[in-house]
C-alpha cells in the first residue's frame, strides 16, 4: 500500500504541476500581458456575467477564494490593461459590480479552447466507463481538497 501512496503523491503533484505549467505556456503564447491568475479572474468574471451570477466585489473576492483588498488590486491593473470595468450599482450605489470587457470576452475564449482541448484529448483514449470512474473518482479528490481548504480558512478566521 505504500507504494500506492508515493505514487499518487507524485501523480498528484505532477500533474497539478504539469497542468499548471502547460495552461501558462498555453497563455504566454497568445495573451502575454495576462498572468495565469489574471485570467481566473476575467474567467470568473465572465462565468458570473453569463450565468447570471452575483458580480459584486465582495462575491467575485469569495468565488475566487481572495480578500477584497486582493481583488482591489488585480481588478485595478485588470481594468489599466482593459479586461475589466467596474461600475455602481443602479439601485444601490455602494454595490460596486465587476464587468468583462470585449478584450476580456476574447482572452476567457481562447482559455475555455484549452480547457475543451485538454478534456477532450483525455477522453479520447478513456472508454465510457473509465470516463465515469475516473469522473467519481476525481470527485471524491475534490471534495477532499475543498474540505481541507474549508477547514483551513475556518482555523485561520478563528485565530485572527
Amino acid at each position: 500500500m505504500d507504494q500506492h501512496r508515493e505514487e499518487l503523491n507524485r501523480f498528484l503533484v505532477e500533474v497539478f504541476h504539469d497542468i499548471l505549467k502547460t495552461e501558462e505556456l498555453a497563455l504566454s503564447s497568445s495573451k502575454k500581458e495576462l498572468s495565469l491568475r489574471e485570467l481566473h479572474l476575467i474567467e470568473e468574471v465572465c462565468r458570473a456575467e453569463d450565468q447570471g451570477l452575483d458580480n459584486r466585489a465582495t462575491a467575485i473576492a469569495a468565488a475566487q477564494r481572495v480578500t477584497a483588498g486582493t481583488l482591489t488590486t488585480a481588478v485595478s491593473l485588470l481594468e489599466r490593461k482593459g479586461y475589466l470595468i467596474r461600475c455602481r450599482d443602479e439601485h444601490d450605489k455602494r454595490v460596486v459590480r465587476i464587468l468583462p470587457t470585449e478584450k476580456a470576452r476574447q482572452a476567457n475564449r481562447a482559455h475555455e479552447r484549452f480547457h475543451e482541448e485538454m478534456v477532450e484529448n483525455l477522453l479520447s483514449f478513456l472508454t465510457q466507463e473509465e470516463a465515469q470512474v475516473f469522473v467519481r473518482a476525481l470527485g471524491r479528490v475534490s471534495l477532499f481538497f475543498r474540505e481541507k481548504m474549508f477547514s483551513a480558512c475556518a482555523e485561520a478566521e478563528a485565530e485572527a
